[in-house]
C-alpha cells in the first residue's frame, strides 16, 4: 500500500472524515485515512442531538464512529500532513515525511484555529516551514527557531537538534518535557517573520532572533496553506452541493465547510464527499 497510489486519502479524522472513510470503503475504493490530533466531539461531555445516540458522551459516540471504520478495514494513520501539491492527475501528500500519491482527496480537519502571523505565508517554503521531520535536513549546521504550537513539537526539535540543527524552542508553555538540553528555550510566541539579509529575523514577545528558518509547529494548518489555490469563502472551504471545491478532484467535508458545526451534517457531507470522489475517479480516471 505505500507505494500505491490510494484512491481516496481522507484528512482528518472526526465525524466527517470518518464517514468519508467507511463511504469510500463501501464504494469499492482503497482509503487511507490521516489525522494529526483528536477532535473536538471526543471532549464532549454528552451529546442529545445525533440520532439513534441519546444522552452519550462525545468519547463514547467517537469510539463507536472509530470501530465501525476498522470493521470496514480502514485504519487511523497518526501524524501531520504538512503540505498537498497537485501533479497531473494526482495528489503528493506531505505526511510525516512520507509522500502519499491518491487520486483524490477529502479534506476534513475541523475549525482551524491558527491565526497566520505577519510573514507566514509571504515566507512559506522559503523559511517558513510546518513539518521539521519533513524540511529538517535542509537546516543541517544552520539555525532554526522551532515555535511549538503542538504535542509532537518537543519530538521535533529534538530531531532537528540530533541532526546538527542550532535549534531555539519557543513556548507559551513552561520549557517542554523531554525537550533535549542542548536547546535553547525562549517562553513567549512568534509575532512576525521578516527578511533580513540572508536570514530571517523573528520577532518574539520581548526580542528578536536571527535564523535561517521559522518552523511553525501546529496541529492543523489553515486549509488554503495546505494547497495552493483552494479558495475560501468567510473562513470556510468553499464547496458546492457535491461536497466539491475549486480544484478537481479535491472535496472537503464538516466542520472546515461552515456552519452548522453539528455531528449529523459532518457525517452527511463526509458521505457525499465520499461518494463523489468514488464518483469522480470511475469517471476521469
Amino acid at each position: 500500500m505505500q507505494d500505491q497510489v490510494v484512491d481516496i486519502a481522507v484528512i482528518g479524522a472526526g465525524p466527517a472524515g470518518l464517514s468519508a472513510a467507511i463511504n469510500g470503503r463501501a464504494r469499492g475504493k482503497s482509503v487511507r485515512l490521516l489525522s494529526a490530533e483528536n477532535n473536538y466531539l471526543s471532549k464532549a461531555e454528552q451529546v442529545d442531538n445525533y440520532l439513534g445516540y441519546y444522552q452519550v458522551s462525545g468519547a463514547q459516540m467517537m469510539e463507536s464512529f472509530l470501530q465501525h471504520t476498522r470493521q470496514m478495514g480502514v485504519y487511523l494513520e497518526k501524524g501531520k500532513a504538512a503540505n498537498i501539491l497537485v501533479l497531473g492527475d494526482r495528489f503528493l501528500i506531505n505526511f510525516n515525511g512520507e509522500v502519499i500519491q491518491a487520486k483524490t482527496v477529502i479534506l476534513a480537519s475541523g475549525v482551524s484555529k491558527a491565526k497566520e502571523i505577519p510573514g507566514e505565508k509571504e515566507f512559506l517554503g522559503k523559511g517558513v516551514s510546518y513539518c521539521a521531520t519533513c524540511d529538517g535536513m535542509l537546516y543541517r549546521q544552520k539555525t532554526a527557531v522551532v515555535w511549538g504550537l503542538s504535542q509532537e513539537a518537543a519530538q521535533e526539535a529534538n530531531f532537528l537538534n540530533e541532526i546538527g540543527v542550532q535549534v531555539v524552542y519557543v513556548s507559551n508553555k513552561q520549557r517542554a518535557l523531554g525537550i533535549n538540553s542542548a536547546i535553547e528555550y525562549r517562553e513567549g510566541s512568534v509575532q512576525s517573520i521578516e527578511k533580513s539579509g540572508d536570514r530571517f529575523r523573528i520577532t518574539l514577545k520581548e526580542e528578536t532572533v536571527l535564523s535561517d528558518v521559522l518552523f511553525i509547529l501546529r496541529d492543523s494548518i489553515a486549509p488554503n496553506s495546505l494547497i495552493e489555490g483552494l479558495e475560501t469563502r468567510d473562513g470556510y472551504i468553499a464547496v458546492n452541493r457535491f461536497m466539491e471545491t475549486n480544484i478537481p478532484g479535491f472535496f472537503a467535508a464538516g466542520d472546515c465547510t461552515g456552519k452548522p458545526l453539528q455531528v449529523s451534517k459532518a457525517v452527511g457531507e463526509g458521505l457525499v464527499a465520499a461518494q463523489q470522489a468514488a464518483k469522480y475517479i470511475d469517471e476521469k480516471m
